[in-house]
């Protein structure tokens, strides 16, 4: 006896479902802008110093504001192969949660590094590449920013030493 399926859309759905959670989405509850900066930050800047993640959030904001990137916090967080694997769907645990909320509120309220300038890149700083159209504008937090420009046009061609200290709550 064959049976017939009443729910043909529930394999879709279900499947759906599935892809949701893997991607991060989570299901029922989207992520704030406010959260998908947090997790950027605590991903990203390995919560080491206030300027990193300011850093990490002015390159989020750097990119939510050109026409080469989404135009939201966690599109931009969340677009795949950007930013750390699993950055918005791992847990956040750590007890600088506070100074990662503090530092994510002021990049959504509008603070930016000074130093961060138009840079929408950043990489672990102990990494060297042979590219040459990076020019680095800081190194902060672990991580080194920089801008693509023309080769001519790059005037900082290695990371600048690092700098701490120049933002404040």
């Amino acid at each position: 006896m064959r049976t017939l399926n009443t729910r043909p859309w529930g394999t879709g759905l279900s499947l759906l479902l599935v892809l949701l959670v893997v991607a991060g989405c989570g299901i029922g509850r989207r992520h704030s802008e406010l959260e998908c900066m947090e997790r950027a930050m605590f991903f990203e800047s390995h919560r080491s110093s206030r300027d990193g993640m300011i850093a990490v959030g002015s390159v989020v904001m750097n990119r939510v504001q050109s026409r080469q990137y989404p135009n939201s916090v966690c599109a931009v967080v969340g677009q795949k192969g950007q930013f750390a694997p699993g950055i918005m769907s791992r847990p956040m645990k750590s007890q600088a949660m506070p100074e990662v909320r503090e530092a994510a509120r002021a990049v959504m309220r509008g603070e930016r590094h000074p130093l961060v300038g138009n840079a929408m890149f950043f990489h672990a700083a102990s990494h060297r590449f042979s590219y040459d159209n990076m020019h680095y504008v800081l190194v902060a937090g672990g991580n080194a920013f920089y801008e693509k420009r023309r080769r001519e046009l790059v005037t900082q061609p290695v990371p600048p030493r690092p700098i701490e200290g120049i933002t404040r709550r």
